[in-house]
């Protein structure tokens, strides 16, 4: 339990270190990415970059 709570955790970190590097190279405002305001708060839902990613990461496993 611990080894996954560890894992996310170091992933979640990951992720935001690599945010502004992944917006300069155009990912997070693909189509199908949404950004709107709801109740005064900025909401993003990245549908599509995440499909993309994921698409990447599975690639990436399968050669390795």
């Amino acid at each position: 339990m611990i080894r996954w709570m560890l894992a996310i955790f170091l992933a979640l970190l990951l992720i935001n270190w690599l945010a502004p590097v992944l917006g300069k190279l155009g990912l997070g405002r693909l189509p199908g990415d949404f950004r709107f305001r709801l109740f005064g708060r900025e909401w993003f839902i990245p549908l599509t970059t995440t499909l993309i990613l994921s698409g990447a990461a599975s690639l990436i496993a399968r050669v390795l």
